[in-house]
């Protein structure tokens, strides 16, 4: 039964984490509804957090190798500057936006940590969350992935500051952000889980003593890798459908979806 409710844990976290509906959201929801303490015990969220990360670095994995090839070539190789200066730039863009959640996250730790156990708060984030996809919902700008400015970059960085609120989609408001900075709608995904990947490094790295120190690792290896397994096949799979659903302009669905969740939650807990 303990694997079981690890393997399942792990599918709830794959299934969400690509999707603009909050992962963080419904691991707190799942805590209040079943009563289950796995779900305090930072150091799964870790384990299966990387097997997220595992999922999403393969689908980009080309892109990866292409933009820190131009990253350290554009340094390194002076001759090759101008071969590799767009995706430098892009880089750049990466690194621009990844920095206002990164310091809101360091400075606002202990403030998001107390807003997690709040279900009126986490109702009413669920109900943001379905506002800004529907805002969102016909938006298909024209810009691709060169065209992003640093303001874009900016702005959109500044909105996934609001994802620490447990409820708030991260990549729903990056999503929501690229669109309303005119990004086509392939580029919006594709930023989007640029973003994601240094933001879970940053998570993951903060958070790998801790798991190392917790004392315990041996007993919950087996649980632990069962976990980080289901939420990186299912996270795979869960990409997949957003981005077909992300290109034919169905984001308004997530929208629908979270707005139910919303009520649910604060007629629920009241």
């Amino acid at each position: 039964m303990k694997y079981l409710v690890y393997i399942l844990l792990g599918i709830l976290q794959g299934f969400t984490e690509p999707l603009p509906i909050s992962s963080s959201g419904h691991l707190v929801l799942a805590k209040n509804l079943f009563n289950t303490n796995m779900l305090d015990d930072v150091n799964f969220e870790i384990v299966v957090n990387f097997g997220s990360f595992i999922a999403i670095f393969l689908i980009f994995w080309q892109d990866i190798v292409k933009l820190l090839t131009a990253f350290f070539g554009y340094i390194f190789k002076k001759e090759k500057r101008k071969q590799y200066q767009k995706d430098f730039k892009y880089c750049l863009l990466i690194i621009l936006g990844s920095i206002p959640v990164g310091i809101a996250g360091l400075l606002l730790k202990d403030m998001v940590d107390a807003w997690s156990g709040n279900m009126m708060l986490l109702g009413i984030s669920f109900m943001i969350t379905a506002i800004m996809l529907f805002i969102v919902r016909k938006s298909n700008g024209k810009k691709e992935d060169h065209d992003i400015t640093y303001k874009d970059a900016l702005i959109i960085g500044l909105m996934q500051m609001c994802a620490l609120t447990p409820g708030i989609s991260r990549s729903g408001t990056v999503l929501v952000g690229c669109l309303l900075c005119s990004l086509s709608r392939k580029a919006s995904l594709k930023y989007t889980f640029m973003l994601y990947l240094p933001v879970s490094v940053a998570s993951m790295g903060l958070g790998v003593f801790d798991l190392i120190d917790s004392g315990n690792l041996d007993t919950l290896l087996l649980p632990y890798t069962l976990g980080m397994l289901a939420a990186g096949i299912v996270t795979y799979f869960s990409y997949k459908w957003l981005s077909k659903l992300v290109q034919n302009g169905k984001l308004w669905k997530f929208s629908i979806y979270c707005f139910f969740l919303s009520i649910f939650v604060l007629f629920y807990f009241r």
